[in-house]
C-alpha cells in the first residue's frame, strides 16, 4: 500500500528515547534533598543506562532555577558522551531567546566532535522565563528574539563563512564559525508547545518538529501536526521527510498502581508549585489517574501499557520520534533506574517492531 501524501515516511526505525530537567527538588516522602554532586552522578549514570539498554535519544533542558541542575546541558552532555556508545544527546530545549546563537552552534559543533556525530540541538523558547532577565533580555522581546536568532542559527549550520544583520544581535560580516561540527548539518530541531506560530516557523525552515503534549487530550494536538506538514509543503518543503517528534511525561514501573504510587508524590510537588506561579489549581491524585488512561497526556503504567499508549498515538500522529520525561520532580534514583531499563528492554523493542510493521504495510 502506498503512502498518502500526508503520511511521512520513517527513514529509519522509530526512536524511542529519554529527556530531563536534571530536577534537583527534595524527596516529597522523606524530605531528603541530594547534593548537586550526587545529583549530577546519578543523573550521567542514568544516560549511560539509557545508552545500554538502547534507548536512541538523550535530551536535556536548559533552567535557570535552584530546582534544576541543567542550567548548561552541553556540559552535561559532553560529559555523557564519553560515557556512551551510540545515544544521541539533545537539548530539550536551548532557549535560543536568551542565548547567542553563534556560542550555541559553537557550543553543540564541539558536543558533536566529543561525541563522534551524536549531538542534536532542540531549539525553543522555554518554560520558564528566569534566563531574560539573568542574561539581559527584554520579554517585550519575546517573540522577535527567538525567531531572528532562529534565522541566525539556521544560516550559520547550513553556511560558513556567514554574512548577517538583524534587530537583536550584531551583524555578522563575513564570519568563519568553528569548529565545524562532524555532522553537516548538525540536527536542529524546534521545540513547540502547542501555538501555532510556532509550528508554521518550523515548517517554514524545513526543520524537525518536537511537540509537548503534558496535558489534556492527544487527539487535540492533532491540528498541529496537521499544520506542520500542510506549512511544510507550502514552503517547499517534503513533509514526507520532516520527523515529528511527540515528548511527554510519564513514568513506567512493573505495574500501573506502582508506577502511580512511586511518581505521584513528587510529580504532584513540581506541578502545584508551578501552579501556584502560574495561577493553576492543584493537582489531584485522581487528575493524575485519569492522564494515565489511554486517552490522557501522561505515559503512566506497565511497559504493556506504556506500548499500547505509544502505538494508539501513532496513529493520531504518524510521528517518528517519542521522548518520555521520567523524572517531573524527585523520584527516588533506583526507581528511575527500573524504569529506564523497562522502557529500553520491554517497551522499546515492541513498540519498534509494530511501527515497521505498519510502515512497510
Amino acid at each position: 500500500m502506498s503512502p498518502t501524501p500526508d503520511a511521512p515516511i520513517a527513514p529509519k526505525p522509530f526512536e524511542l528515547g529519554l529527556y530531563s530537567f536534571a530536577e534537583l527538588t527534595a524527596d516529597p516522602r522523606t524530605g531528603h534533598k541530594l547534593s548537586p554532586a550526587e545529583r549530577m552522578r546519578n543523573l550521567l549514570e542514568e544516560i549511560e543506562l539509557a545508552d545500554q539498554v538502547g534507548l536512541d535519544v538523550y535530551a536535556l533542558g536548559e533552567h535557570h532555577r535552584e530546582e534544576y541542575i541543567s542550567s548548561a546541558p552541553e556540559v552535561i552532555l559532553a560529559a555523557a558522551a564519553a560515557r556512551t556508545k551510540r545515544i544521541r544527546l539533545s537539548s530539550a530545549v536551548t532557549v535560543l531567546s536568551s542565548d547567542d546563537p553563534v556560542r550555541v552552534f559553537q557550543r553543540f559543533a564541539s558536543l558533536d566532535l566529543i561525541s563522534n556525530g551524536r549531538a542534536e540541538i532542540m531549539a525553543g523558547r522555554g518554560s520558564f522565563i528566569e534566563s531574560f532577565p539573568l542574561f539581559g533580555y527584554d520579554l517585550h522581546d519575546y517573540e522577535v528574539l527567538f525567531s531572528e536568532k532562529l534565522e541566525l542559527l539556521v544560516k550559520l549550520r547550513d553556511h560558513n563563512p556567514i554574512t548577517w544583520n538583524g534587530q537583536m544581535r550584531p551583524a555578522l560580516d563575513n564570519a568563519g564559525i568553528y569548529p565545524r561540527p562532524l555532522q553537516d548539518p548538525l540536527p536542529l530541531w524546534v521545540g513547540v508547545g502547542g501555538t501555532p506560530e510556532s509550528v508554521v516557523r518550523a515548517a517554514s525552515y524545513g526543520l524537525p518538529m518536537a511537540l509537548a503534549i503534558i496535558g489534556g487530550m492527544p487527539e487535540r494536538f492533532t491540528q498541529f501536526a496537521d499544520l506542520y506538514r500542510r506549512a511544510a509543503r507550502e514552503y517547499g518543503h517534503d513533509p514526507n521527510t520532516l520527523p515529528l517528534s511527540i515528548n511527554s511525561h510519564g513514568f513506567i514501573a512493573d505495574t500501573r498502581q506502582q508506577a502511580i504510587d512511586d511518581s505521584f508524590p513528587a510529580v504532584q510537588v513540581v506541578m502545584n508549585k508551578i501552579g501556584r506561579e502560574r495561577g493553576w489549581p492543584p493537582m489531584t491524585r485522581d487528575q493524575y489517574e485519569a492522564s494515565a488512561t489511554l486517552r490522557g497526556a501522561n505515559f503512566i503504567g506497565s511497559p504493556d501499557e506504556v506500548i499500547e499508549k505509544i502505538l494508539f498515538q501513532h496513529k493520531l500522529f504518524n510521528h517518528q520520534r517519542f521522548l518520555l520525561q521520567l523524572s517531573v520532580g524527585s523520584i527516588a534514583h533506583d526507581k528511575l533506574m527500573h524504569a529506564i531499563e523497562l522502557f529500553g528492554t520491554k517497551v522499546a523493542p515492541v513498540v519498534r517492531e509494530e511501527i515497521a510493521k505498519r510502515v512497510t504495510a
